[in-house]
């Protein structure tokens, strides 16, 4: 009865997966090259995916389906923080598009709980996109300089600590 949400769950739970190991990948560069902020919010956002995988995962099995924990994608090799951020950005723009998409399958096949995932799903990925957009918008305004801010405030934050006082 549920085939259809358990199949559009299991697609989700890829895209989530996909985006959980290509935000590590950003997170652990933007820390290499200095950019702890922009690492945080990789590594912020990550952690929310996981807690998607999650969500997805405990309705496929409430349905009686079965997770397939396979990434919809290969992780991009990004190392150009301006293109993580427009990457990122483009993920989670397709997301939402899929996630209403797939709201309205689950609805129209009576399966109100599924929507309601689906539709929670939304909401965080509209912000995402909106916290990757501003990023881009203020590379795009400032230049370096913003970037060498990022680098500047990250570094003095993890030496401002409780330890460092």
């Amino acid at each position: 009865m549920y085939e259809k949400s358990i199949e559009l769950l299991n697609k989700a739970v890829a895209d989530e997966m996909y985006a959980v190991h290509q935000y590590m990948y950003f997170h652990f560069h933007c820390e290499d090259q200095g950019y702890d902020l922009l690492g945080g919010l990789f590594i912020r956002t990550a952690i929310e995916e996981m807690g998607h995988i999650e969500n997805c995962a405990e309705r496929i099995i409430f349905l009686g389906g079965e997770v397939e924990m396979v990434a919809a994608d290969e992780v991009k090799k990004i190392q150009d923080v301006k293109k993580m951020l427009e990457q990122a950005r483009k993920m989670e723009e397709g997301s939402v598009k899929d996630y209403n998409i797939w709201a309205n399958d689950c609805s129209a096949n009576n399966d109100a709980g599924s929507r309601k995932v689906f539709e929670g799903l939304v909401t965080d990925e509209e912000r995402h996109f909106s916290q990757y957009d501003d990023e881009v918008l203020k590379i795009e305004k400032f230049g370096e300089s913003y970037l060498a801010l990022q680098s500047i405030g990250g570094n003095m934050s993890a030496t401002e600590g409780p330890a460092a006082q």
